[in-house]
């Protein structure tokens, strides 16, 4: 259960003390009514796995951070990183549930105890040691019923009621040894700051806070002596201001306009689905192809209008990530709505079927009657509908729903399920009476009321459900979100607070002039040097000489750009868009500096990226070609790896494939890292991660630049 406020948290409001109860650590069961029956427990380590309605709940967040189980109940298998063996896919469907992230199991402080799984997370790490650690938690409000130790569980977010709600219906399910069906849109949206955000109250309260004052310190210092020293030397701060006269010398404009030209030409799939929606086009059968084709096309414009221009690295490289951004934005707002398309589709046809059963008239005596046998031939649609409303009868008895089709699936003639069994019967024109009737009326209510669901969404008050969301203005507000993955509804904030806007856009112009100098002190010296060498036709074996030294003039440069690229961007412009766009969502990282492991921190360090790649790339590849979890792994990787290559080879004008080769090399790293010889040794992982980190960029920018 959530721990008392005895810290804050950084995903939500404080809750008011007198919405709290006076117990430090409370345990329990959630029954399928939405009442948990509740105990207070002492902080002590408790063995075996508990037993709780709302862990099923978490497991299809993309908030990783807040929903944590514990180190022990994981176990030491090698699935505890991104395990989706046990997920039964609908083929029909593009994605399935996110699973939960482990950062927390390799963490130095869990303990050797078991603690169970709780909405707080965590459990009581080094609890055994009589040492008391701070959790995560979520919040909820716990009401009194007439019933001693039964409380009845609200939340005031929406988001955290919709978390009970899924707690109790997959309890229901799991009851009924029923299993759920996967959904499109299982990747859950919720309030929360990023990390090093003045507005999360768990970045005051971090014991590291010092460090991050510090480092930015250093960061003005650094640039106040290399800009006196270029002052002294040369008259400006930026000393002969190469980079600054290579980005603004020439096509400032004409980049501007390329800008607005990839984004008026994104609209395509805005038109693109009002015509799906509209049955001019079927996505299943060809217009999932069509996007397909749109987005090499638009991406292979992007790449050789930057080659026709012949830019400096400063515009190719916005252009070409821009137009990425773009590509993945259609791609997941395509690909979305064409799912719901065939969703929508396939409840009309049922919607018609329901009208056709309600015009039937039917026998009032049973069909086991002689008068009714003559009416009754079970072979004319093949369908034997004795055994069909036993079924159902049966299901309904327990609780369970009627098995189900595709949810996209519009052919009933070849599904099999008890909803084409139906429409089997309807179409025949087979003889049924008034129990017969109502029976195979409750199981077309129950799929169409399922299909209702899928097609709502998130969203809550009704406006942007299929096909209400295809409007030019939805579609504008989502190219401005910062995220990749669409959604029919995110969570948002009541308000543009403009200081803060002020306060990130300050510190975005502030972050971009520290890298100007730094860049220009000590990244481009080493780089017109290696471009002197190759002008000067210096033989390739001397280069090989001065590449350790080209290396190690870069190392510091390098990691500090890195760092400060990724703060500028993840911390500041996007935190930006978000506050302009009141997106409240801003789990746009992890704790990557954190990473023991080269797949924790391709999950963490980029959130945004990450999620659409579960979705749109592994789950797809999972669902669509029924690749197992191995191979889409490698496919997600290999995809990855090829667009970071096409960047570099945009970038240095060659192809050489170094950042390729070692992009798949992280798989059997990864590998090495879950095997005996590191698994448990976090300091070990993270040593190795930040040497990987450190070095890497340097290694790979002078093998660009010297070879």
């Amino acid at each position: 259960m959530p721990e008392q406020q005895n810290s804050p948290t950084s995903q939500r409001p404080a809750l008011q003390t007198q919405d709290t109860l006076d117990a430090v650590h409370l345990s329990g069961t959630l029954n399928s009514d939405g009442v948990a029956a509740l105990h207070t427990d002492q902080p002590s380590v408790r063995q075996g796995k508990g037993h709780d309605a709302l862990q099923p709940a978490m497991e299809g967040t993309s908030d990783t951070r807040d929903f944590v189980e514990s180190a022990d109940e994981k176990g030491d298998s090698d699935d505890t990183i991104e395990d989706y063996d046990d997920l039964q896919l609908d083929p029909d469907t593009l994605v399935a549930n996110s699973r939960l992230s482990v950062d927390q199991s390799f963490r130095p402080s869990a303990g050797p105890g078991t603690a169970s799984t709780s909405i707080g997370g965590g459990g009581e790490k080094g609890a055994a040691n009589g040492i008391h650690t701070k959790r995560n938690s979520i919040q909820i409000r716990l009401e009194k019923t007439d019933r001693k130790g039964r409380y009845i569980l609200t939340a005031d977010d929406p988001e955290i009621r919709e978390l009970l709600k899924k707690g109790v219906e997959r309890e229901r399910m799991e009851s009924s040894d029923k299993k759920p069906r996967v959904r499109f849109r299982d990747l859950v949206f919720t309030r929360q700051f990023t990390t090093f955000d003045r507005q999360n109250p768990a970045s005051a309260d971090s014991p590291f806070f010092g460090f991050f004052t510090l480092f930015w310190i250093a960061m003005v210092l650094l640039f106040f002596q290399v800009a006196m020293r270029n002052w002294r030397d040369y008259g400006s701060i930026l000393g002969n201001n190469e980079i600054m006269r290579m980005m603004f010398s020439r096509d400032v404009v004409v980049v501007g306009l390329t800008d607005i030209v990839m984004c008026a030409a994104t609209f395509e799939g805005y038109f693109f689905q009002i015509l799906v929606q509209k049955g001019y086009i079927n996505w299943a059968k060809g217009g999932w192809v069509f996007q397909n084709v749109w987005q090499s096309l638009y991406l292979a414009a992007v790449v050789g209008w930057t080659y026709f221009r012949d830019w400096p690295w400063s515009h190719t490289i916005f252009a070409v990530l821009h137009g990425l951004v773009f590509v993945m934005k259609q791609h997941s707002y395509a690909f979305y709505n064409g799912y719901l398309s065939g969703v929508y589709r396939r409840r009309a046809l049922l919607e018609k079927k329901l009208h056709q059963l309600q015009a039937m008239e039917p026998v009032s005596s049973p069909l086991s009657s002689p008068r009714a046998s003559q009416h009754h031939d079970p072979l004319a649609s093949g369908v034997d509908l004795h055994d069909l409303t036993k079924k159902a009868d049966r299901s309904s008895a327990t609780k369970r729903r009627p098995s189900m089709g595709h949810r996209t699936s519009t052919n009933l003639n070849v599904e099999e399920s008890d909803v084409a069994s139906v429409a089997s019967a309807i179409s025949a024109g087979s003889t049924i009476n008034v129990d017969q009737m109502q029976t195979f009326e409750q199981i077309i209510r129950t799929e169409i009321d399922d299909l209702t669901k899928e097609l709502n969404g998130k969203s809550l008050d009704g406006r942007n459900t299929y096909p209400h969301n295809l409007r030019l203005f939805n579609f504008a507000d989502y190219l401005c979100l910062p995220t990749l993955v669409y959604e029919l509804d995110y969570p948002r904030q009541d308000k543009i607070n403009w200081w803060y806007v002020l306060e990130k856009t300050t510190a975005t112009f502030g972050v971009m002039c520290v890298m100007m100098v730094i860049s220009q002190a000590f990244i481009y010296p080493p780089v017109a040097k290696t471009v002197q060498w190759k002008e000067a036709g210096m033989p390739i074996e001397e280069r090989w000489r001065e590449f350790p030294f080209i290396v190690s003039d870069m190392l510091f440069p390098l990691l500090l750009e890195q760092l400060l690229s990724w703060y500028l961007i993840w911390e500041c412009i996007l935190n930006v868009l978000a506050e302009l766009t009141r997106f409240a969502d801003r789990g746009f990282y992890g704790a990557w500096w954190n990473s023991v492991t080269w797949d924790q921190y391709a999950r963490d360090w980029n959130r945004p990226v990450h999620n659409f790649l579960l979705r749109h790339v592994y789950h797809s590849t999972i669902s669509s070609f029924h690749l197992s979890r191995n191979a889409a792994t490698f496919v997600t990787f290999l995809l990855s790896a090829l667009v970071h290559e096409m960047v570099l080879a945009i970038l240095f004008k060659k192809v050489r494939g170094y950042l390729f080769w070692m992009q798949l090399l992280q798989m059997p790293l990864v590998a090495v890292s879950r095997s005996k010889l590191l698994r448990g040794r976090t300091v070990l992982g993270n040593v190795i991660f930040w040497m990987g980190l450190f070095v890497g960029p340097s290694f790979l920018t002078s093998l660009y630049l010297v070879i």
